[in-house]
């Protein structure tokens, strides 16, 4: 297209319509719509393309018209406008074009002056544009708009006058504020349908690879490898679990809600974990309206979504939500229910982490249940405004996260309390997410750059975290209230007077982490490799030679036979690593010697 010139043929079927011709009309006018946008987007790469409407004698046309009209329009008396159009000299952009028998004319639209039918704080009535019905088509003073910045720049200026309105002018048919501002008081407090977000280990670890992280820090391990001996869920996957109304559009069904949910952005996210999430599960989600306030130039919503597993309570979201163009109607602008964003300290960081996000970085996010096509589609991202697909908000989130974590917890994710930010520009895939951090007790403050610019895209935020004595004291005694706990002891026991026999035959040691509702509960070591043997509580003092996670409760179902260990492995529900091929010698163990 940089090489030549697009000249787009419609017909005056498309502009004015004619009887029996809706699909060709349709078609002919969707061509003109077509051409207006290359014109704008290809102008920068010199790519020129219009739009000619022509009278033509054709095949179409010679059975309906007479023989020397169909002489009278041939083709050869349109050609020589698409030539012009064509030529190298010719700078014309974007215009449409009647032609035919030797006449043309370039056309354009014209906007009539217009009425406006509301005033501030009053709905609009149909009554209203009745009255005005006159000014709306009156063509005097008419403007003629040629870009759509024209259009839309010319109805900002309405919403301005309006804005401007100190008082409220008398209308009999129109309601007052507060009649306007009631639809979104009656909207507080709905409830938004139950639902249950089920996941496993293959969908944390997606989400975990979607924020970042990788094989090349070593801690990252434990999120994106299942048979990690400590794998856990990235605290941030909490977003996921809840975020079902908000990338389902179920806000469109919010009684008395008649706001466009197509011009939303999502302005703020807390999350607040009450304990780590387990590594796979699935959990109950409550979803409310909590408040809507009026910021003038929209509307807020927050909406408040708690997640229970096993009915209880493990983390609470705050998605806020921020509707362009529905604001303006004298609803509150405060409220105790916001979550508020802190300003970061003023004073160098303590810690700068810094990530290159990945071209493919929105297209492997999407993956965790935002489908969102401004991510992923070019056309829809231009159409948006944007140069190409965006990075998704709460990707960045998921980034700088992990950048807290690791850079003042270790990785603990049991350390990892609650997170506030507020989004405040878009990340393309491909930059470098810097991520700037001052410590501040428990409270870890934080911003977000994209390190080539220099542009704040996550504002305001902050982490806390856990002591490091508060996790202690919420951890409670290793193999405490476990059944495995009675087996290993019980083993140990019987081994006494047998273990130096098994050690020869054996030699291995044996490290086994149980779990309990998901999360680590204790360790043992089974040493069959040095003296008479040894059961002992904690991990292997020197190397273990295979070790074994699975739950308390498969534990139990594999000792006692009802579960079979190989059928647990490839299910999931046991993990192992290291030499698992001595996993066969367990049997000696279990039944052959211990007699369990």
């Amino acid at each position: 297209m940089k090489k030549q010139k697009i000249v787009m043929t419609a017909s005056a079927s498309g502009i004015y319509g004619n009887f029996g011709q809706a699909n060709y009309s349709a078609a002919k006018l969707g061509l003109l719509g077509l051409s207006n946008t290359l014109a704008i987007e290809g102008q920068k790469s010199n790519i020129h393309c219009n739009t000619i409407a022509p009278a033509a004698g054709s095949r179409m046309t010679q059975s309906i018209m007479p023989e020397d009209l169909v002489e009278a329009l041939k083709p050869d008396y349109v050609a020589p406008l698409v030539l012009w159009l064509c030529h190298e000299s010719c700078e014309e952009n974007g215009s449409l074009f009647e032609v035919g028998g030797g006449w043309i004319g370039k056309l354009r639209w014209e906007r009539a002056l217009g009425a406006i039918v509301r005033q501030k704080n009053q709905r609009m009535t149909p009554e209203a544009v009745k009255a005005n019905w006159k000014k709306i088509c009156d063509f005097d003073n008419a403007s003629k708009p040629q870009r759509i910045q024209e259009s839309i720049g010319s109805i900002i200026g309405v919403l301005n006058k309006i804005d401007s309105e100190r008082g409220v002018l008398t209308n009999p048919t129109s309601h007052a504020a507060s009649t306007a501002t009631s639809e979104f008081a009656g909207a507080i407090g709905h409830k938004l349908p139950p639902f249950f977000s089920a996941y496993t280990e293959l969908e944390t670890i997606m989400y975990a690879l979607g924020v970042g992280a990788s094989i090349k820090e070593p801690k990252d391990m434990k999120f994106i490898y299942e048979g990690s001996t400590d794998f856990s869920c990235l605290p941030t996957f909490g977003v996921i679990i809840a975020q079902k109304p908000i990338v389902g559009g179920e806000l469109s069904g919010i009684p008395g809600f008649s706001v466009n949910l197509e011009k939303v952005l999502h302005g703020e996210q807390y999350l607040e974990l009450y304990k780590p999430l387990p590594r796979a599960g699935n959990l109950k989600c409550e979803a409310v309206i909590a408040d809507v306030l009026d910021k003038g130039s929209g509307l807020v919503i927050l909406v408040d979504v708690y997640s229970y597993f096993e009915e209880e309570l493990v983390c609470y979201n705050q998605f806020s939500i921020f509707v362009v163009g529905s604001g303006g109607i004298g609803g509150k602008r405060t409220s105790n229910k916001v979550k508020v964003a802190l300003a970061v300290p003023n004073r160098p960081p303590d810690a700068v982490l810094r990530d290159t996000t990945s071209l493919n970085q929105a297209a492997l996010y999407r993956l965790s249940g935002d489908w969102n096509p401004l991510h992923i589609d070019p056309n829809f991202a231009g159409f948006a405004g944007f140069d190409k697909p965006i990075l998704h908000g709460l990707c960045t989130f998921g980034f700088s996260a992990r950048h807290v974590l690791q850079q003042f917890a270790d990785n603990d994710v049991s350390r990892f309390k609650a997170i506030k930010v507020r989004f405040a520009k878009p990340v393309y895939p491909g930059q470098t997410l810097q991520t700037e951090m001052w410590k501040e007790g428990n409270r870890i403050h934080f911003q977000t750059k994209i390190e080539e610019t220099g542009d704040i895209v996550i504002s305001n935020a902050y982490v806390d975290l856990i002591p490091t004595s508060d996790t202690s004291a919420k951890t409670p005694s290793e193999g405490g209230e476990l059944q495995s706990t009675l087996v290993f002891e019980e083993i140990g026991r019987r081994l006494k007077d047998i273990g130096h026999e098994v050690a020869e035959k054996v030699n291995a040691v044996f490290e086994w982490h149980i779990t309990k509702g998901g999360h680590a509960a204790a360790k043992w070591t089974v040493d069959l490799k040095s003296g008479s043997g040894k059961v002992y509580q904690g991990p292997a003092k020197g190397s273990a030679d295979a070790t074994f996670t699975l739950s308390d409760e498969d534990f139990m179902d594999v000792v006692l036979g009802k579960l079979d260990p190989q059928k647990a492995f490839f299910s999931g529900r046991l993990k192992a690593r290291g030499n698992i091929m001595l996993s066969q010698k367990l049997q000696m163990i279990l039944k052959d010697y211990a007699k369990l």
